[in-house]
């Protein structure tokens, strides 16, 4: 009989993560992006997800913060 157990990412876990995933990202951008990463750290990871979030590990949950970041970037640097 084969067992499949379900490979998920809870959000608390997220919650918890959330400031580290911010920290990769901000050792890797230019220097003038980093104003973006300060206000994504003012904003409580927990308004960011509800239970019924589905991200399926950490990479999904990191993608979905990077998600977040090029959307900040592509707003303020790139709407006209």
């Amino acid at each position: 009989m084969l067992i499949l157990k379900s490979f998920t990412m809870e959000p608390r876990e997220f919650i918890t993560k959330y400031e580290s995933y911010l920290d990769e990202i901000r050792a890797v951008i230019k220097p003038e992006l980093l104003p973006i990463i300060d206000q994504l750290k003012n904003i409580d990871p927990h308004d960011l997800i509800t239970p019924a979030t589905f991200l399926i590990d950490g990479s999904h949950a990191r993608g979905y913060v990077w998600r977040l970041f090029l959307q900040r970037v592509k707003n303020q640097y790139f709407s006209n």
